[in-house]
């Protein structure tokens, strides 16, 4: 049990730093596809900033899985593959 504890939490360590570097990424993607044009009407380029802004937030607090949620359902509503 110990070793599986041991591994688990090396691999969460490991996995960490991905998530981390993966939401500059995101940010930047949508900021290119807000860039270019994306075909959205007010309501949702509001939704879209508003969800970039809280995903961009969450990874300065460190919380890169909820920020990667967030910035994925941004990413989606653009229609943005990630």
């Amino acid at each position: 049990m110990f070793k599986k504890l041991c591994a688990a939490t090396m691999l969460l360590v490991i996995a960490s730093p991905a998530f981390a570097g993966h939401c500059p990424r995101d940010v930047k993607a949508i900021d290119a596809a807000l860039k270019m044009g994306a075909n959205l009407d007010a309501e949702q380029l509001a939704e879209v900033k508003k969800l970039r802004d809280e995903g961009e937030q969450l990874h300065k607090d460190g919380k890169h899985s909820q920020s990667l949620d967030v910035l994925h359902e941004a990413l989606e509503l653009i229609g943005v593959k990630h």
